[in-house]
């Protein structure tokens, strides 16, 4: 279940939408890829969506590296290792090079997944095997980890989390047939259990609209899509109609762009995006011009920093796909794939 759960985990940022300028400076996509424990590194032309591999990529990463999440001040870039318990920080060039600064972080068993708060304050990390979270204050200077307290259970094994665009609230999904998203809330790092969802089975997608308003989960298990609103003290209602059943196999993440008009679902089976317009209730409407297909069993899904680029890490062709999006339409058209030579599990871009 492990490895199946960070084979199939998903990660995207949620950085600032800036769709009407033209930038003649270059982003940065980072991918992880554990198989080969490094980082890849990529110049993402922000005119085209077009990627270049950095000269001095790849990186070497920690054992088994899963999850990356890069800190709001764009100094720092932090890897979770699954193989040796700990997180790595790096530093970030003007180059988009990265330096490990050691020593490692420990933290708890097999840490697949990283969430950080909007202002940069707190990471908090979903431990596979330990079945808690732990959370670390960061020092704005140097990016050093420091723990807040001790991790907090969860008495499940996580398949997802994400945060609230507010940083209030935590949700963490789990497996089973029902699944379940545990909502926790945030204090200065610390977590408090407020309640637990049900929602479909195995939901290894997650997530919430730039409002704040909405949470989904594509359920890989029965595949389905479930929409919730998300209620002023975190807990979630289920939207009338959900979870519906999709017409494709495997929904196995979510990413909701920028604009929060248009949900993009990974359908690992049926090889494809589907896309859904967001309705002012949550709802979705699948859009005539879905599906969009990819290379073999797509896995994850990231955004660069204007959303007009959405990438596609797949797992069986070993792939990172790039597409762009039309902010009118939401319809999708692939720029280019690029080879990475082993399976991504996670990817951020910074610019």
């Amino acid at each position: 279940m492990l490895k199946k759960a960070a084979a199939l985990f998903l990660v995207c940022t949620g950085l600032a939408l800036c769709v009407s300028c033209s930038k003649s400076s270059n982003n940065y996509l980072y991918a992880a890829i554990p198989t080969a424990s490094q980082i890849l590194a990529y110049r993402e032309d922000p005119n085209s969506g077009a990627l270049t591999p950095l000269s001095t990529s790849p990186f070497t990463a920690g054992p088994g590296v899963q999850s990356i999440a890069i800190h709001p001040s764009k100094q720092f870039l932090y890897a979770a290792n699954s193989s040796e318990n700990d997180i790595s920080l790096f530093a970030i060039s003007t180059t988009g090079a990265l330096t490990e600064i050691t020593p490692r972080t420990p933290a708890g068993t097999t840490p697949a997944f990283l969430i950080m708060d909007p202002a940069g304050s707190f990471l908090y990390v979903g431990n596979a095997e330990s079945n808690n979270i732990s959370a670390f204050s960061i020092s704005s200077s140097s990016g050093a980890l420091n723990l807040v307290g001790a991790p907090t259970p969860i008495g499940i094994s996580p398949l997802n989390m994400a945060l609230s665009p507010s940083g209030n609230f935590l949700f963490v999904t789990g497996a089973g047939q029902p699944g379940y998203i545990e909502t926790f809330s945030l204090n200065a790092g610390a977590l408090t259990f407020v309640t637990v969802t049900t929602t479909g089975t195995n939901p290894y997608g997650l997530a919430i609209d730039p409002s704040g308003k909405h949470l989904y989960t594509a359920n890989f298990g029965d595949n389905s899509i479930s929409e919730f609103t998300i209620n002023s003290d975190g807990s979630l209602t289920q939207l009338s109609g959900s979870p519906f059943g999709e017409a494709y196999s495997s929904p196995i993440a979510l990413l909701v762009d920028h604009s929060g008009k248009y949900l993009y679902v990974a359908n690992q089976g049926s090889g494809n995006l589907g896309a859904y317009a967001i309705g002012s209730d949550g709802g979705l409407t699948l859009l005539t011009t879905s599906p969009f297909a990819t290379s073999a069993q797509p896995s994850l899904i990231a955004t660069d920093p204007s959303g007009n680029y959405l990438f596609v890490g797949n797992q069986k062709s070993s792939a990172i796909e790039s597409f762009s999006l039309n902010p009118g339409s939401g319809a999708l058209a692939e720029v280019g794939s690029y080879s990475v030579g082993n399976t991504p599990r996670s990817i951020a871009v910074v610019p």
